[in-house]
């Protein structure tokens, strides 16, 4: 059994139809990514999952129905990080950590949670008492994937985490993106950057205009020519 399925997915703004009935799995431990170009409804999906969008159809979660409020999605142990960096200006970035932290019931895991991500980007140790909004792009989206994992999320859901980065940064996040997944945690990854996120990922989907149009494994859909014309400029990986 997948950890989340999705069956039927429809999701409307208004007259506008953004989903048209979309079937997904997200399986337990691996990374799996959304391609599709502005406007196809990659971030409805992961929006509808989070119960920030209404929808029809269903979202199962351990084969159980996911609660239609988003903080109670969050309990469940599915986190989103959202596209923009959103960081909390003002806010020290170890505070910024803390934030992430606010849905554990056993605070004793903190310190040690605190650790993990620090290991995981030492810069953010050596910044700890820095003001998170001075930290530059690549930092700050950094920050905001730690403080989603300070909630010990069962399901890491991470939309454009390249989205304005130079090159050299968006190699470093999806390399931690890797780290991520090696250490058990399960991602559903939404991005342009397709060559990158069909690179790291297990399995893929690929959405145009609120449907799925083609799915398969990175392999498979970098190595299609049809994708590689419509999100790799026509080049193969």
């Amino acid at each position: 059994m997948a950890l989340l399925e999705i069956r039927d997915l429809k999701v409307s703004y208004g007259m506008v139809k953004a989903l048209h009935g979309l079937d997904m799995k997200i399986e337990e431990g691996r990374v799996t990514t959304i391609i599709g170009s502005n406007g196809a409804g990659k971030t409805t999906i992961i929006n509808a999952i989070s119960a920030m969008v209404g929808y029809t159809g269903e979202i199962l979660f351990k084969g159980r129905p996911l609660p239609p409020r988003s903080n109670r999605v969050v309990r469940r142990g599915i986190l989103q990080v959202p596209e923009g960096r959103r960081v909390f200006a003002g806010l020290t970035v170890e505070e910024n950590l803390l934030v992430g932290a606010y849905s554990l019931k056993d605070r004793k895991e903190i310190p040690s949670l605190l650790q993990q991500q620090y290991a995981l980007f030492p810069r953010l140790q050596e910044r700890q008492e820095q003001d998170a909004g001075t930290l530059s792009g690549g930092e700050q989206q950094m920050l905001v994937i730690c403080r989603a994992l300070m909630g010990k999320p069962k399901i890491l859901m991470l939309d454009e985490p390249s989205l304005g980065l130079a090159p050299i940064v968006v190699k470093e996040v999806f390399d931690t993106i890797d780290r991520i997944r090696k250490e058990g945690t399960t991602i559903l990854l939404v991005e342009q950057n397709a060559n990158k996120s069909l690179g790291i990922c297990d399995y893929g989907y690929v959405i145009e205009n609120g449907r799925l149009i083609m799915e398969g494994t990175g392999k498979k859909l970098l190595d299609d020519g049809k994708v590689a014309d419509a999100y790799l400029g026509g080049k193969r990986r």
